[in-house]
């Protein structure tokens, strides 16, 4: 059993506290940390924790706590590892893990350094569509991944501070693209380098010195491509979708906006209907069970079975500096509308991969460049010549 100290009463804190009494049921968050008072009463209340404080570090230094999980605004994150290193207490941290690359890694070594366990709160990694997707890449049913895309759009985030440059440390690309990011390097593999960034953002509509668009591409080691597509700005709710192309297959994933649950409602008696949905009116598209979907459960199980097996989570501390090393590259570009370098420090992946090749031979003259049924009926393969070069097509029989 966990004895949880949450760090943070509002929305991600109450999304946490939901999946922790849920999954595993031996879990308890047993002491809440709010900066307001009432805001931690409210909390202690709800989710009957039986001490509560507005004082960060005796929260943390709680004796009957056993983890501490981090669900405050981006600019309290190093502060909270600081006092969990000092405290010896294990902790998990919300996305992202700093607001820089330097901020992550000093956590990171912070963590390590006084033999903690760390694991980063990365929920969209552990949802049950990209679990079954990860499942079926890792088993080669899509070959060689080649691009992995992820986009996240909806209005904006729920909080005053995430809208402040200074505590939140970016936009939209630091709040949304830490996600897709890391799902992309998932599908590519964790152990392949981030080579180079090529980003574009701007604010198109909020009145905010951060960015509320952004698109970029992430060059991989091994040739692999990662996209994503991160807005403030999108209208209609939340919209989360995914895409894997490989040698061998495809995936396409929408986790929120499109569900298979649709309804139409005159807004008489609706309430709540999804996380950022902008109506409750018209038709709508809940969510079954948002804290399951959104992979808050996973997440939570793997994080706390592997702090009692003492092994790592499928996402660490490690995990969340590289994803913000390549943000930190992402904003570089931003500025200098150039591929910038991704640039780590400290990597624990494989070192000198090269793209693979894009040759398949078809016999010992020709390469395969496709093979296809046309719709006259024919079996028909297109080739190369691997002396001449030339392009040929031949019919088969």
């Amino acid at each position: 059993m966990q004895k949880i100290a949450m760090l943070g009463g509002g929305f991600i804190g109450r999304f946490y506290a939901e999946s922790l009494h849920g999954q595993r049921s031996r879990d308890k968050v047993i002491a809440i940390y709010a900066r307001r008072e009432e805001t931690a009463r409210k909390f202690a209340d709800d989710y009957g924790c039986s001490f509560l404080s507005t004082d960060l570090e005796e929260v943390i230094a709680h004796p009957d706590v056993t983890m501490v999980c981090i669900a405050l605004p981006n600019n309290l994150h190093a502060l909270a590892v600081e006092l969990c290193a000092k405290h010896k207490k294990n902790v998990i941290c919300t996305k992202p893990l700093g607001r820089t690359a330097d901020e992550a890694l000093t956590m990171m070594k912070l963590v390590e350094d006084a033999g903690l366990f760390g694991g980063y709160l990365e929920d969209l990694c552990y949802s049950p569509k990209f679990l079954k997707a990860m499942e079926t890449v890792r088993n080669g049913a899509l070959g060689r991944i080649l691009w992995a895309k992820s986009r996240e759009a909806h209005p904006g985030p729920h909080s005053n501070w995430f809208w402040d440059k200074e505590q939140a440390g970016g936009g939209c690309m630091l709040d949304l693209g830490c996600h897709c990011v890391e799902i992309a390097r998932n599908f590519i593999g964790k152990d392949v380098r981030p080579v180079e960034v090529m980003c574009w953002a701007a604010t198109q509509v909020k009145p905010i010195d951060a960015e509320d668009h952004a698109i970029a591409l992430v060059k991989y080691e091994n040739g692999a491509i990662g996209q994503f597509e991160v807005s403030w700005a999108f209208r209609g709710g939340m919209d989360l979708r995914d895409e894997v192309m490989g040698t061998e297959g495809t995936i396409w994933i929408n986790n929120f906006l499109r569900t298979g649950f649709e309804m139409f409602t005159t807004g008489k008696g609706a309430d709540y209907v999804a996380e950022k949905a902008e109506s409750n009116t018209g038709w709508l598209f809940p969510v079954g069970d948002e804290v399951n979907d959104l992979g808050y459960n996973h997440m939570f199980t793997d994080m706390f079975a592997a702090a009692e097996e003492g092994r790592d989570p499928a996402e660490t501390f490690y995990d969340g500096y590289v994803v913000n090393a390549i943000l930190d590259a992402a904003y570089k570009s931003a500025d200098t509308k150039q591929w910038e370098p991704v640039q780590l420090p400290v990597w624990r992946g494989r070192e000198g991969l090269t793209m693979e090749t894009t040759l398949t031979d078809y016999d010992a003259d020709h390469y395969l460049i496709k093979q296809e049924m046309t719709h006259d009926g024919r079996n028909k393969v297109i080739l190369k010549e691997k002396v001449s070069g030339k392009i040929v097509e031949r019919d088969l029989l």
